[in-house]
């Protein structure tokens, strides 16, 4: 795998203060958020970009809210988090609207992503593993409710995982729904 890494830059945040470090693989350009001295194992979220929740706060998903509470924890534990440039669950921004319309209109997440042509899920985990051998961690508590994430990380010990579980709300309770009885999320 072809992987250009960035320097290491200094980033104080409304979460804490943090290191970061892009990893560029192909087009894709990955941010790792990490504090400077981590644990043995540390907390990892692995977390896939969502411009709509991430940085506008849709509350059609709770992305945001695991965004931040993965930063305040990984401020507090000595932890990381991998923000992964998979945008819609890999089927970027644009197909992303068409499936939110594809949804104003009545289907699921999953029925609007198949409608478009794409699998429920398209993203991929492969970087991880190149990411946390990077930085020499070998074991890790994994922050999340995806058995994917869980199964995709390969010569990574995982120890624990962790859940990350956010309260829904009016618009992201059927797409919370549809994760756990159709997608396995551990809700």
């Amino acid at each position: 795998m072809n992987i250009n890494i960035s320097n290491e830059a200094n980033l104080p945040s409304r979460f804490g203060t943090f290191k970061v470090k892009a990893f560029k693989e192909g087009e894709k350009e990955h941010l790792v958020i990490y504090t400077g001295t981590m644990s043995d194992v540390p907390i990892v979220r692995v977390h896939s970009e969502c411009l709509t929740g991430d940085a506008i706060g849709s509350l059609k998903c709770d992305c945001r809210d695991q965004l931040e509470y993965a930063l305040k924890l990984a401020s507090q534990t000595n932890g990381m988090v991998i923000y992964l440039r998979q945008e819609g669950r890999n089927i970027g921004l644009f197909n992303k609207i068409n499936a939110y319309a594809l949804q104003d209109g009545g289907l699921n997440t999953i029925e609007a992503n198949h409608q478009l042509g794409f699998e429920a899920d398209e993203r991929t985990y492969e970087i991880v593993t190149e990411i946390l051998h990077h930085f020499n961690i070998h074991k890790i508590k994994l922050l999340t409710n995806n058995p994917d994430k869980v199964n995709s990380i390969s010569d990574i010990d995982i120890v624990e995982r962790l859940p990350i579980v956010m309260e829904s709300n009016d618009f992201n309770k059927d797409y919370l729904d549809v994760k756990k009885d159709e997608m396995g999320h551990l809700l």
